[in-house]
C-alpha cells in the first residue's frame, strides 16, 4: 500500500509476557518506522488509521513447516493414520502426482487465505507436485503474492520414481529458487523428502544447487523409524551424521520433525545452527519414536513450530506446552514459559530474519511490518507490565487484522480482495477432480 499505515491506541506484545499499553505504531514501506506513546504520533492527512481500541498487536505467526497443498489432499483421518508409514507415503505420492498447476493454485489460495485469517504471516512450504514442478511452484508463488502471504517454498524431491525424475524435479526447483532469490515476499528453497529416499549422489547435488543459488535447504529429518532404519541399512550411518557429513546441515537448513534423534545428534544440530521445525501435535498421532521431542526442546536449538499442513499453530502450541510441563515436572526444564516463547516467537523470528535478511519478530523500529491485531485487550500488572498467560489468551482470541510487509490482508476478521467462501468452493472443486482421477488410476 502507498502512504502510512498507523495503528492507534494499541497494546504492544513482548515475548517475555509483558505489554505496553496506550501505544501507536507507524508503518511505511513494509517496515515499522516508529513505536511511541499514542499521543506522540498524530494522524496525518492520507494516513490509513487502524483504531485498535486497546487491542493487542503482536508479531505475525510463522508456520515453520507446512504442506499447504498436501495437507488438503489426504486429511489425517483415523483410517489413514492407522495405515503403515510406507502405505501412507505411497498414497500421498500417487495423489500428488495427479495435481495440475491449476489445482495447486486453487488449493494454495484457500490454504493461504485460511493461514492469513489465523494470523500467519510467513509459511515455509514443502510442496509435492511431481507432474509439473515448475508450474506448481509458480502457481503457488502467484497465489501468495496475490493474497499477500510471505512464503518460502521448495519441492519435495526424492528418488522413489528414479534418477531421471529426481534430476528433473531438482532442476525445476533450482530454477524457481534462482528467479525468486530477491523477491520481497516469496523466496524459493531447495527441498528434498528425507534421508532414506535419496542416495549420496543426489544429496550432494542438492547441496551444490542450494549453495550456488543461495537458497535455503528444506527437508524432513529423522521423520520416523523407517527413515532411521533404511538410512542405517543402506549407508551404515544414522540420519543426522549422514546429512552432516554430506554438508546438508547448517544455518541455511530447515529440518522438519526430528522424531528419531538422540542426545548427541541434538548437540550436532545446535552446533551446526540447523533450524529445527517441530510439529508436537503430530507426535500424538504418529508411531512411537522415543523421546526425540524432549531431546530437541531440552537444548538451545533454533526451533519453531510447524503445522505440517494440518490444524493450526495454536494447536501445536498447546501440544508443546503440555510436553514442556511434563518435562518440567520431572525436573529437567526450569522455564516452560520461556521454552514455549522460543518455539512460538523467538525461533521463528530468527528464521524469518535469516530467510529475508531483515530483522523480524519484534515490534521495534526498522523491523518487518508482519503484524497481527488480536481481538483481545490484555490485562497487565500496572507495576511490571506482566500479563499472565498471554500466549494462552491469544490462542483463544480472534485475529482482527493481519498485516504482511506493511500490507493489510485481513481487516476485522475479513479477508481483503478475495471472497473466502469462493476460495473454499474452488479448493473443493479441485479436490473433487483430483480424488476422482486418483480412484480411476489408483
Amino acid at each position: 500500500m502507498e502512504g502510512r499505515l498507523l495503528l492507534k491506541n494499541c497494546a504492544v506484545f513482548r515475548a517475555d509476557g509483558r505489554v505496553r499499553t496506550g501505544m501507536a505504531l507507524l508503518i511505511e514501506e513494509g517496515r515499522i518506522r516508529r513505536v511511541a506513546p499514542n499521543e506522540e504520533i498524530p494522524v496525518l492527512p492520507g494516513d490509513w488509521e487502524v483504531a485498535c481500541r486497546g487491542r493487542l498487536v503482536a508479531p505475525g505467526l510463522v508456520d515453520c513447516h507446512t504442506h499447504l497443498v498436501g495437507g488438503q489432499l489426504l486429511p489425517p483421518s483415523g483410517n489413514f493414520l492407522l495405515s503403515s508409514p510406507s502405505t501412507r507415503m505411497e498414497r500421498r505420492r500417487h495423489v500428488a502426482s495427479l495435481l495440475t498447476p491449476g489445482e495447486v493454485a486453487a488449493l494454495s489460495r484457500f490454504a493461504i487465505a485460511r493461514a492469513l485469517r489465523d494470523g500467519i504471516t510467513l509459511a515455509v512450504e514443502h510442496l509435492e507436485s511431481p507432474g509439473d514442478v515448475a508450474g506448481a511452484l509458480e502457481a503457488q508463488a502467484s497465489a501468495a503474492v496475490d493474497l499477500g502471504l510471505r512464503l518460502v517454498s521448495g519441492h519435495l524431491t526424492h528418488q522413489l520414481q528414479g534418477d531421471a525424475a529426481a534430476a528433473a524435479w531438482l532442476e525445476a526447483n533450482a530454477d524457481f529458487a534462482r528467479r525468486r532469490r530477491e523477491h520481497p515476499l516469496v523466496r524459493g528453497a531447495v527441498g528434498f523428502l528425507s534421508s532414506h529416499t535419496c542416495d549420496d549422489a543426489l544429496l550432494r547435488r542438492i547441496r551444490d544447487v542450494a549453495e550456488a543459488s543461495g537458497a535455503p535447504l528444506l527437508f524432513h529429518l529423522s521423520e520416523g523409524q523407517e527413515d532411521l532404519t533404511v538410512t542405517y541399512a543402506r549407508h551404515g550411518k544414522r540420519v543426522v551424521p549422514r546429512l552432516e557429513e554430506l554438508g546438508l546441515l547448517g544455518s541455511r537448513s530447515i529440518a522438519a520433525h526430528a522424531r528419531t534423534i538422540d542426545t548427541a545428534e541434538s548437540a550436532r544440530l545446535v552446533a551446526t545452527q540447523t533450524f529445527v521445525a517441530i510439529s508436537p501435535r503430530s507426535y500424538l498421532t504418529s508411531e512411537r519414536t522415543g523421546e526425540s521431542l524432549e531431546t530437541v526442546l531440552m537444548r538451545q536449538h533454533l526451533v519453531g513450530l510447524g503445522t505440517s499442513g494440518h490444524g493450526t499453530l495454536w494447536d501445536e502450541a498447546l501440544a508443546t506446552f503440555v510436553t514442556l510441563l511434563r518435562i518440567s515436572r520431572a525436573g529437567r526444564l526450569p522455564d516452560p514459559d520461556g521454552a514455549l516463547a522460543q518455539c512460538l516467537v523467538s525461533g521463528p523470528a530468527e528464521l524469518c530474519t535469516r530467510l529475508f535478511n531483515v530483522p523480524s519478530g519484534s515490534l521495534e523500529e526498522g523491523f518487518l511490518a508482519d503484524l497481527v491485531v488480536y481481538d483481545y485487550v490484555p490485562t497487565a500488572d500496572p507495576e511490571t507490565g506482566y500479563s499472565p498467560d498471554l500466549v494462552g489468551q491469544l490462542a483463544r482470541s480472534r485475529v482482527a487484522w493481519t498485516i504482511v510487509n506493511g500490507r493489510v490482508t485481513v481487516r476485522e476478521g475479513q479477508l481483503l480482495g478475495s471472497d473466502f467462501v469462493e476460495l473454499s468452493r474452488e479448493a473443493t472443486a479441485a479436490l473433487a477432480s483430483v480424488w476422482t482421477r486418483a480412484r480411476l488410476t489408483g
